[in-house]
């Protein structure tokens, strides 16, 4: 394993580079990672020779090539966030008894991956494929929260883009920052009406080892079973999912 260091170097390398909208000077890339210079070079030389760094000469800068572009296109192929959270969705509807769902995060709307229905549930407009605005849903708003504000900021400039469904949800952009804020206090997401007029939702994210949202459960119900006791319930089972669905994604970063 004598090799090890260096490809987690290279990852790290990589990882880098997705977090910024811009390409990078090697330097600045070796003081955020605290790596020696030399190192860096070295393997951006290596990245770069198998396709998944590119090399801005004229800028002096590093940025992600079409390698890494086309293994994130082969990880979408795979579906491989449905896979691994299907059999954990049904488990949790055996525990709630009550309808869920599995949703991504795609700008400002959520894309639904995985419907699984409780018997003798309400029919939900989730079904897979779906899409809707995500600061008007559990799971959307789960997912918002757990960003950082400032991409927050860029997905919602201007209250024009806060589009209503049944006459509910936030009209202006203080209010959709308090609802965030609420849901990253509380470790959840609450909707009440907004998608459809008498049902609920609560939503948790599902966090990827570097703490970003992947994707987001909710748990869907009539407004009027919402006791407190209940959303309780609730919401420990759909975290207690969310955290099995995040393991099987990956350890946790220190």
């Amino acid at each position: 394993m004598a090799n090890a260091p260096a490809a987690a170097n290279a990852l790290d390398v990589l990882e880098h580079l997705s977090r910024h909208a811009e390409p990078m000077p090697a330097a600045a890339i070796a003081r955020d990672l605290g790596l020696p210079r030399s190192s860096v070079y070295h393997l951006l030389k290596v990245l770069g020779g198998r396709g998944y760094v590119t090399h801005y000469g004229e800028d002096r800068r590093f940025g992600l090539g079409c390698a890494a572009y086309e293994l994130g296109s082969a990880y979408q192929r795979q579906a491989p966030l449905a896979r691994l959270a299907r059999a954990a969705m049904r488990r949790l509807v055996d525990e709630v008894g009550r309808n869920t769902h599995f949703a991504t995060l795609d700008g400002r709307d959520v894309i639904y991956l995985l419907e699984e229905r409780a018997v003798g549930q309400p029919t939900l407009v989730t079904d897979v494929g779906v899409r809707l605005p995500a600061h008007l849903t559990a799971s959307g708003l789960a997912m918002l929260s757990a960003l950082p504000q400032s991409r927050v900021r860029a997905l919602y400039p201007d209250r024009a883009v806060l589009v209503q469904r049944c006459g509910g949800g936030p009209g202006s952009l203080t209010e959709l920052r308090a609802l965030l804020s609420r849901s990253r206090m509380d470790g959840f997401a609450r909707e009440n009406g907004t998608v459809t007029a008498g049902l609920s939702s609560v939503g948790v994210p599902v966090l990827d080892r570097s703490g970003r949202p992947l994707a987001a459960i909710a748990v869907t119900f009539r407004s009027e079973d919402g006791s407190a006791e209940q959303i309780a319930e609730f919401v420990a089972r759909t975290r207690s999912t969310a955290a099995d669905i995040g393991r099987r994604l990956g350890p946790t970063r220190p």
